[in-house]
């Protein structure tokens, strides 16, 4: 029988995924299964976005352009500009999702066997686009005990070798909800300027950043324009995670001729899901204000509530809407697992993303998991009450 890629089956399984056919089969089963697991927000699209789809009157859906098409691109200029980001339409290239912007920007600065930092935990599919790019992820840890923050610059500098590439963080941060400080980003800039490396920003979540805190980009900081990378999506910033809309956004030219190449080879981005995203960018900012301070309620409703379980200590998010817990058990894969096989509390259990999967280095994060807080907040409290009456249970 032919056999299948070594890079094939060296992919890694989804740590947020791989449960859900014990979640089918809880439903199946007649149970209510209360999503913890999986970043998709219950917020509402914002209508116009759905409008300009429905009342277009396209005849022919003809390919776009391969960077995307150019309308979108000068008003996302110009929403990087209301951000304090100076950027142009040339200097961005239209993606199907920003994890087609992360394999193109692997693609174009790293070769076989090369080298990239990344902040542990991580994004999970940092792990399955370095893969199949043959690129091999270094991770550097940061620890629930200091937030989840960025760790010692020194720690880093201890990693890099004549393979390393780049510096590769998600800010805020995917599964930690971790805000860097502008001195954070500026400890790496300094360092990525010193031994000439790229510094890659996954920024999809720049919107959601809490505690009058503000969001710091990598391309606001002076000096790093050759340098700098964003990766950014509607997906989650308008609740539009099916159109499948990113984009890879660098001042470095060399760097957007290469990626644009590996564009060409898919084509172009959808058509009909840039008409959505290009009018979301008309949404006003009470949409966002609205969402943010729905989220801060969830958080702080999340956070109150795991502190009341024995044993849990969670990390306080400042952005996104995941959080990290470490609960008082060895295994917290076969948790969740048992969780949905086994446990109900009035025929309802929870689904919680495992966060071992979120980490390159064995052994971390066994005993924890990632809370996505996108449930209303009666729902998010009788998911932490599930949670606490299972511990009870599984622990004995």
């Amino acid at each position: 029988m032919p056999s299948v890629s070594q890079k094939g089956l060296n992919m890694p399984e989804s740590p947020i995924r791989k449960l859900v056919p014990f979640a089918e089969r809880a439903k199946k089963r007649g149970a209510r299964v209360l999503h913890l697991n999986i970043g998709q927000p219950d917020i509402k699209t914002p209508q116009l976005a759905l409008d300009a789809v429905k009342n277009n009157t396209i005849e022919v859906l003809a390919y776009s352009r391969t960077e995307g098409s150019e309308t979108y691109r000068e008003k996302l200029a110009a929403y990087y500009a209301k951000n304090d980001i100076d950027v142009t339409a040339d200097d961005i290239i239209v993606t199907t999702g920003g994890s087609e912007a992360l394999s193109f920007v692997l693609g174009s600065i790293a070769d076989a066997d090369n080298e990239i930092i990344i902040p542990e935990p991580f994004y999970a599919n940092y792990n399955g686009f370095a893969t199949s790019s043959g690129v091999k992820v270094i991770p550097v840890v940061s620890r629930i005990d200091d937030n989840f923050a960025l760790p010692p610059i020194d720690e880093f500098e201890k990693l890099i070798s004549s393979k390393t590439k780049a510096i590769l963080i998600c800010n805020p941060g995917n599964p930690t909800g971790y805000l860097y400080s502008k001195e954070e980003i500026q400890k790496l800039a300094a360092i990525v300027k010193k031994h000439n490396l790229f510094l890659v920003a996954d920024e999809v979540y720049r919107e959601f950043t809490y505690d009058g805190v503000a969001h710091y980009s990598i391309l606001q900081e002076p000096g790093l324009e050759e340098h700098a990378i964003i990766v950014d999506s509607v997906s989650k910033r308008y609740s539009m995670c099916g159109a499948r809309i990113g984009c890879l956004v660098s001042k470095n030219r060399e760097v957007i001729a290469t990626a644009m190449k590996f564009a060409q080879a898919r084509l172009s981005p959808p058509t009909y899901a840039q008409i959505a995203a290009e009018a979301a960018l008309e949404t006003t900012p009470d949409y966002f204000d609205e969402v943010k301070a729905e989220y801060v309620t969830r958080r702080n409703l999340l956070i109150d509530e795991l502190e009341k379980i024995d044993g849990v200590k969670v990390a306080r998010p400042k952005g996104a809407f995941y959080c990290i817990a470490a609960l008082p058990i060895e295994d917290a894969e076969d948790f969740a697992q048992w969780l949905l096989e086994d446990f109900r509390l009035d025929n309802e259990t929870v689904m919680v993303a495992p966060a071992a999967g979120f980490y390159a280095t064995k052994g971390l994060g066994k005993n924890q998991i990632r809370i996505a807080y996108v449930l209303e907040k009666e729902s998010l409290k009788r998911a932490v009450n599930i949670l606490k009456e299972a511990l009870k249970s599984y622990i004995g």
